[in-house]
This record gives C-alpha cells, sequence and structure tokens, in this order.
C-alpha cells in the first residue's frame, strides 16, 4: 500500500517525476529526525515519540498544530523508521469506502507481518460516521492511525477515537529553525543551491512566514524564479521577496482556534490599556477578514462585563462604534474601531 514511484530501485523511470517538478518544500521534505525542524519536545532527543520510536512502541496518535509546522513529514517518517506500508489520504477527498478498502487491505499486511501507518490529513474535515470506520481497527492494532489536523481535537474528533489516540501538540517553527531550514535550502537543493540572498530579504522571508516553513519555502522558490540572473547566479533582494509574498502572510481562520485567540488577545490588550498590542491585533483580524461586527460586538461586552460603573461612558462610546461601523463598513470600519 506504500505509495512509491516506479524507478525506486535506481533504474530511470517515465514516471518518477524530475526534481525540477516538485515543488521546493517537497524537495526540502526531512529524510532523517537530524533534519527535521522544531518540535524538539516530541522528536529530539529525549522527546517523548522520539524514545516510543526506539522501542518500537508507536501507537495511533493526533498531531494538532499550525500549517507548516511538520505533521505530514512527521507520520512519514514514522512509517519510514518502523519499516511500515505508509497510505496517505485526505479527509476532503475521502469517504468510508477508501477506509474500508485501505482498512481491508492493512488486515493483509498484518498477516504477512506487515505494519501500516494510515496518516489522514485535516481529519477534523471527517464528520462522526467517518470517523467511526477508524475505531475497531485502531483498537485492534490493524493499523497506525496518524491524524493532523489545524483544530483542537478535542471539538472535532469524535471522543471514543481520541480515547484511542493520543495527542500531540506541534507548535509554529522558531525563527532558528526557518533560519536553520533556510540555510540547508540554500546550500542543499540543487536547483537553488548557491543563490545569494541578501540579509534583508532572509529578514523579509522568516518574519513574513509566520512561522510556516511551508509558506517561507514556497515564497523561496517564487522569489528565485523572479529574481534577476548576473553572472554568478541569482540574486534575491527583499524588493523581491515583498514581490514573492504580495501580500503578507497572517494566520488565522474565521471559525477556528485563531479566530479567538486572537480576539482574546484582542480584548486582553484593550482590558490591559495596551493600546499598541491592541491596534495590532485588530489590524491582523482586519486584514485576514475578519467582520468588523464582530470585533465591535465584542467590545460592547467588554465595556459592559470589564469596565462597567468605572466608566460608564464607555458602554455608550462602544454602542456608537458598532453602529458606526455597521452603517459605512469597511475599509472606514477600521477607522472608527481603531
Amino acid at each position: 500500500m506504500a505509495k512509491k514511484f516506479a524507478g525506486d530501485d535506481g533504474e530511470p523511470s517515465l514516471f518518477k517525476p524530475p526534481p525540477e517538478s516538485s515543488p521546493l518544500a517537497e524537495r526540502m521534505r526531512p529524510k532523517t529526525f537530524e533534519e527535521f525542524a522544531g518540535q524538539g519536545h516530541l522528536v529530539g532527543e529525549g522527546g517523548v515519540i522520539r524514545r516510543m520510536l526506539e522501542r518500537h512502541s508507536i501507537r495511533s496518535m493526533i498531531l494538532w498544530g499550525p500549517p507548516g509546522s511538520g505533521k505530514t513529514t512527521l507520520a512519514r517518517l514514522l512509517a519510514t523508521k518502523l519499516n511500515a506500508d505508509f497510505v496517505q489520504i485526505n479527509a476532503i477527498s475521502s469517504g468510508v469506502k477508501d477506509l474500508r478498502e485501505i482498512i481491508d487491505a492493512a488486515e493483509k499486511a498484518r498477516n504477512i507481518g506487515r505494519r501500516t501507518v494510515l496518516f489522514i490529513d485535516e481529519i477534523h474535515r471527517f464528520n462522526k460516521s467517518q470517523q467511526a470506520a477508524l475505531l475497531k481497527s485502531v483498537e485492534n492494532g490493524t493499523l497506525v492511525l496518524i491524524g493532523a489536523t489545524t483544530e483542537n481535537p478535542s471539538f472535532e474528533v469524535i471522543s471514543p477515537l481520541l480515547s484511542r489516540s493520543s495527542v500531540y501538540v506541534l507548535e509554529s517553527l522558531t525563527r532558528e529553525d526557518l533560519e536553520n531550514l533556510l540555510d540547508r535550502a540554500l546550500g542543499e537543493d540543487e536547483i537553488i543551491k548557491g543563490t545569494l540572498v541578501t540579509p534583508e530579504a532572509r529578514e523579509e522571508l522568516v518574519t513574513q512566514s509566520g512561522g510556516d516553513a511551508r509558506v517561507m519555502l514556497n515564497t523561496l522558490e517564487v522569489a528565485y524564479d523572479i529574481s534577476d540572473f548576473g553572472d554568478d547566479g541569482a540574486e534575491i533582494t527583499r524588493d523581491v521577496v515583498r514581490e514573492a509574498y504580495q501580500t503578507h502572510h497572517y494566520r488565522y481562520d474565521r471559525a477556528g482556534d485563531e479566530h479567538y485567540n486572537t480576539i482574546s488577545a484582542f480584548i486582553k490588550s484593550v482590558r490591559g490599556s495596551d493600546p499598541d498590542a491592541a491596534v495590532y491585533y485588530l489590524a491582523r483580524m482586519l486584514e485576514a477578514g475578519e467582520d468588523p461586527k464582530f470585533i465591535a460586538r465584542r467590545l460592547i461586552v467588554l465595556a459592559s462585563e470589564d469596565i462597567g460603573n468605572a466608566e460608564p461612558y464607555a458602554l455608550t462610546l462602544a454602542t456608537a462604534a458598532f453602529t458606526a461601523v455597521d452603517y459605512v463598513g469597511m475599509p472606514e470600519a477600521s477607522l472608527i474601531l481603531a
């Protein structure tokens, strides 16, 4: 069941894609834990997954983390280390029929001593019946389930499946993680190796990625494609990187954890009398497409619950702001809210 390209034995093949046809993020996907960026609490020396792997005792798990934090790569590395068949599906395009076929194949593989690792990307997209179809095979060990999600699994994954799995939290990559990955791409990738990236361009690549390795590498690749080539090869400047980004990358979702995390940070900033932080979180929400009326409603709640009689005029001001936002809409609403 493991997905392989013809020609993996070293022979040339028409079916194995040439390196230039794969995105840089795919070409730089780590093949060892030593190359894996970040998540030291899980896969570093003494990390919980690393210790289990050393004892060949990997169990089904849910990997919860932001985009570009390494969920898919970690699943592939685990399957490789276990010498297991690796099957990858996406919950958006798969259903119960697909799961039954995979489980049947996993049972046959188990009968001949092979383990199967099933990686389900965006497992939170599965409905309850689809998730329930996994219960028996996870419980009896027919396969090792690794589910990846950007949403809180406590709300998105059914309790019976959660009770049969461990939940591990992956964190956004740190600045050091991203810089190391950038150095590895510039030093090892056969296409962009040797490209000159100015210090200002490096700063732009790292800071605007939002801790997402995939965003940084994809932007680097676009910047390489549109950069000027001189006698010494390509040179990537900050302006080229900004052109590649087009718009700043904000990790935000209108219905998930980042939606609530950001509005919470905004309210706490107002409550703590930190105008700079409040304006930052306000701008972040509006730039990401948040409904300004939602923010205005939260300010009314803040004025009544947190400020109250300490400043009775606050509620009047917040209500007036909501009315004005409702009348004029964006982009002028941003000035009213600020």
